[in-house]
């Protein structure tokens, strides 16, 4: 199963526009915020994150009941933040 994982964006890459650390229940990494380029999240926003690629913006509330229901279903929650830790996008 392919999930979206909110994620908060934490601070965007000064040389690499296309690129932003966002933290995601405690882990912090690059993510590709490319596809986002005609509206580019800033610090404090929110994105719903796949493979390391920001695919949209949600709000804070979005994010909380995307997080809530990942929590529920369990290993596939455990899963994606298992695929998250081990990306590496630079």
């Amino acid at each position: 199963m392919c999930l979206g994982i909110p994620g908060e964006v934490i601070e965007l890459h000064p040389e690499q526009p296309d690129l932003a650390k966002v933290d995601v229940s405690g882990v912090r990494r690059m993510i590709n915020i490319g596809l986002l380029s005609d509206d580019p999240p800033v610090p404090g926003e929110w994105v719903l994150i796949h493979v390391g690629f920001a695919l949209s913006k949600i709000d804070e509330s979005e994010a909380a009941a995307a997080m809530q229901f990942l929590e529920g279903i369990g290993k596939a929650y455990d899963d994606e933040i298992a695929a998250l830790r081990a990306s590496m996008i630079e």
